[in-house]
């Protein structure tokens, strides 16, 4: 019982993923139209359909243009070597020579494994005839078609990208708010650079899910996702530099609880809103506010008081990428 539940926790881990569920069924309809059209090596459409099927529209729709056109130019290649010198295995190694080059001039040599089988098919009927050059011409099609058929629906990756979104916000709150912690209090949070580091993490892989939701969409300009996702990436950049200036700043009592008060209001509006024009304002006043402090009167207080005017500086510059983004969901 004990050994049953430990195989049960282990399959959980391998999950079956969407690109592999629609690249077995791309290769049963590919395979059985094959077959129901009697075409020879019908099971290599299979081969086909497997390198064609991609995470996205864009690029399996690339994916199978290139692999067309290489397979279409490996049919003459084919005949002019096959036909015009032998059908012997030193010619496909001759033939690759030249045609591997021209698909990478041509900008198709994605499509050099598919190709290849085309060729390798052709070698061994031992002859070049319509009948032969059809059958490739029908596998080509079938397993392609098949590919761009299942690939044709793609589901949306708007509830995942939300997810990110979120877990992303809760990163910049924790950050912000460890600033605010070390301003009042000195103490400087141990874990701050991982959460550094798991933020980066997060919105590394947050941009490529929006990436791949842009390469689904053949009409869609712009994706508000992406955006965001890059506008944190751009801010996050800044988090980094500003808190190594905060901890350069030991004294200015009154600076460092100005600066913090802001931080800690700017941390509990951490969303997908666009409130910058309103924090812009809020920092304005602050550093008025700070300019109007009496003049340091050494050389460390001076050296801090600049720390300070760069770390508004930066906020400043943190507020203005937000305000680039547009509210659309």
């Amino acid at each position: 019982m004990m050994q049953m539940q430990r195989a049960l926790q282990k399959l959980k881990k391998y999950k079956i993923g969407y690109r592999t569920f629609k690249t077995a069924v791309a290769v049963s309809i590919g395979i059985s139209i094959a077959q129901f059209f009697h075409l020879d090596f019908y099971v290599s459409s299979a081969i086909i359909t497997i390198l064609c099927v991609q995470n996205s529209k864009k690029k399996s729709l690339h994916s199978a243009l290139s692999r067309f056109i290489a397979c279409m130019l490996a049919i003459p290649f084919s005949y002019i070597f096959f036909e015009g010198i032998a059908f012997e295995p030193y010619i496909i190694g001759l033939l690759l020579l030249l045609f591997i080059p021209t698909t990478v001039l041509l900008k198709v040599n994605e499509g050099v494994v598919t190709s290849t089988v085309i060729i390798l098919h052709i070698y061994s009927t031992n002859q070049m005839s319509w009948q032969v050059v059809f059958n490739e011409l029908g596998l080509i099609i079938i397993g392609i078609g098949a590919a761009l058929l299942v690939n044709s629906y793609m589901p949306s990756l708007d509830k995942e990208m939300k997810v990110h979104q979120k877990d992303i916000e809760q990163y910049f709150k924790a950050l912000l708010m460890d600033m605010v912690v070390y301003l009042r209090t000195k103490e400087m949070k141990e874990d701050f650079a991982l959460k550094l580091k798991q933020a980066s993490d997060e919105v590394q892989f947050a941009k490529s899910v929006a990436y791949r939701d842009v390469e689904n969409h053949f009409s869609r300009k712009e994706n508000y996702y992406y955006k965001y996702f890059t506008i944190r990436e751009k801010q996050l950049e800044i988090i980094s530099r500003l808190f190594d200036r905060i901890i350069t700043v030991e004294t200015l009592d009154n600076q460092r609880e100005l600066v913090a008060d802001f931080l800690e209001e700017l941390s509990l509006c951490v969303h997908s809103g666009n409130t910058a024009v309103l924090f812009l304002s809020k920092l304005q006043r602050l550093e008025e506010m700070i300019k109007h402090d009496k003049l340091p009167n050494d050389w460390r207080s001076f050296e801090e008081q600049a720390h300070v005017f760069f770390v508004i500086k930066e906020l400043e510059q943190y507020l203005q990428i937000k305000k680039s983004l547009k509210v659309a969901y």
